[in-house]
């Protein structure tokens, strides 16, 4: 699952996320990718979870980058614990995914194959998506 390997801080505060992505929006590797049409936060096992669909998809062809990296603790109390006392323990990471953010990008299959393999990992994902294409990509090869 990714999560970091070390933070400066244990705990983080929620954070406000509006507006639209202004980093990370162009494709930057591939000939293809999804992109975020809503504000998330991205578990990493949700990520994983897409991942795989994609690569089984794409059967090992090709190359899969993931855009996003979960960096943010997110914490909960244990269960029936009363108010107060403090923040409680990190369960988990997740990466912030704003508007117009692409998350996944392939490169190495066929127009079809990238369509259908992205199609199945964007059902793993809470967010609507959007497949995009390199805007010089030759659709004859």
């Amino acid at each position: 699952m990714l999560q970091p390997k070390k933070t400066k801080y244990r705990r983080q505060q929620k954070g406000k996320m509006k507006g639209n992505a202004q980093r990370g929006n162009q494709l930057a590797f591939g000939s293809f990718a999804i992109k975020s049409l809503e504000t998330a936060w991205l578990t990493g096992r949700q990520l994983e979870a897409a991942r795989v669909a994609i690569t089984r998809q794409m059967q090992r062809q090709g190359k899969l980058w993931i855009r996003v990296f979960p960096d943010k603790p997110i914490t909960k109390k244990p269960a029936e614990v009363r108010m107060g006392k403090g923040k409680g323990d990190p369960e988990s990471f997740v990466a912030r995914v704003t508007p117009g953010r692409i998350v996944f990008e392939i490169d190495g299959v066929s127009f079809d194959h990238a369509k259908e393999a992205m199609r199945l990992g964007s059902q793993k994902l809470p967010v609507k998506t959007k497949f995009t294409v390199r805007h010089d990509y030759d659709y004859n090869i």
